[in-house]
């Protein structure tokens, strides 16, 4: 299947994802771990099909220094042994932040308070907005069939500059 609209070539999708990647800047400048922010990208994409999305986020974190086996249990989380206590509080609230439509009560208050242990308020606003802004990504590529796979790490930085 191919791409059924570049979103890179088109002057409104182009404005649009110049908005979009200052929005993901100020989450990126923000003091919610990198790694974190990588983890809660890398899950919601796999939860939503978005294999543009699932690159990125999978090459950017090992860019970054991310550990392929940490990357590589992040759908099964629950199940690992290699996630902190705060990171499985933030993959918890991504989980159910973007299963907004299969979990009638959103984030719930267990979840909302474990993430409220393990991070102030400036980091919660930057995770809140960052599950907004992915699950966001995750649509404007999956509903144009952008495909995973040629992402190379800083390519949307330098895309959007």
């Amino acid at each position: 299947m191919d791409a059924r609209f570049d979103m890179f070539e088109n002057a409104i999708a182009a404005k649009f994802g110049k908005r979009f990647a200052n929005a993901a800047l100020v989450i990126h400048q923000s003091p919610l771990p990198k790694s974190t922010q990588e983890l809660v990208s890398l899950r919601a994409s796999q939860i939503n099909g978005c294999g543009w999305c699932v690159d990125m986020h999978t090459k950017e974190a090992t860019a970054a220094g991310q550990s392929a086996v940490r990357l590589h249990l992040v759908a099964t989380w629950r199940e690992s042994t290699v996630f902190t206590e705060a990171e499985q509080a933030a993959l918890a609230l991504a989980e159910e932040g973007t299963r907004l439509g299969d979990a009638h009560h959103g984030v719930s208050d267990e979840t909302w308070d474990r993430a409220r242990a393990h991070y102030d308020d400036d980091q919660l606003a930057a995770l809140v907005s960052l599950v907004a802004l992915i699950n966001a990504a995750n649509r404007l590529a999956v509903i144009v069939h952008q495909r995973g796979g040629s992402y190379e790490p800083g390519m949307f930085a330098a895309a959007v500059h």
